[in-house]
């Protein structure tokens, strides 16, 4: 009997690189039919932070149990509780639990991205290190856009240093028609696999037909919080 389990394995293991081979031949037709838990699944293997800081709505369990403050309840409520659309939902959850001492040492590794055209001036001071002058400025040169322009103009005020790290916390939507693949994959959560998806659709006429066409990938929550970062 286990001779002939053996003999069973190995064919198997010799058929294997065989069938990848074949399923790899289907094209785009195959990759069509890809289901919404393999795009997920490619997503969530990009990490929940850029630049050092983690994004609430992409960042695992134990990633956040690392940060300061955040014991196993408030972990449990961010992840029951995303994707939060705006860091102010972030934070009206936070303050329930933590002070503001604890908020503003946690904000340091844990933000919402906030999009630099829509963002209430007042909102930005949860930025770390943003106060009601650098708060103003962010909104004074609306519209942005690139983030080339945040900064040219925020370049002004504070050094080359603290623009990069300034820049961790903000964002410019991208134009779905006409980004690049390297500004598209600047979004939190997208990879190449969903990439492809956000490209197969253009030109699109409006958000809603963004929405119909990714939510045939994702889940509606998960659209969401895509559209936050782009625009038409």
């Amino acid at each position: 009997m286990m001779n002939l389990k053996k003999i069973l394995m190995r064919r198997v293991l010799m058929w294997l690189p065989l069938a990848v081979g074949l399923t790899g031949c289907a094209g785009s037709v195959t990759e069509k039919v890809e289901d919404e838990a393999q795009i997920e699944s490619q997503a969530q293997e990009q990490e929940g932070s850029v630049s050092g800081v983690i994004n609430p709505n992409r960042a695992g369990q134990e990633e956040l149990l690392t940060l300061p403050h955040l014991d196993s309840a408030l972990v449990e409520g961010i992840l029951q509780g995303r994707p939060f659309l705006s860091m102010r939902e972030l934070n009206a959850f936070l303050s329930e639990s933590l002070g503001e001492e604890q908020l503003v040492e946690l904000y340091v590794q844990l933000f919402v991205p906030m999009n630099l055209n829509t963002t209430a001036e007042e909102d930005f001071l949860l930025v770390p290190g943003v106060g009601s002058r650098l708060a103003h400025e962010f909104e004074e040169y609306r519209p942005y856009q690139a983030m080339a322009q945040f900064r040219r103009e925020i370049g002004k005020y504070v050094d080359e240093e603290e623009v990069a790290r300034l820049e961790q916390y903000v964002f410019v939507p991208i134009n779905l028609n006409t980004a690049s693949d390297e500004e598209i994959l600047t979004i939190p959560g997208v990879g190449p696999r969903l990439l492809h998806e956000f490209k197969e659709y253009r030109p699109y006429d409006s958000i809603e037909q963004f929405r119909r066409e990714i939510g045939k990938y994702v889940s509606e929550e998960e659209v969401s919080r895509l559209e936050r970062y782009v625009t038409l």
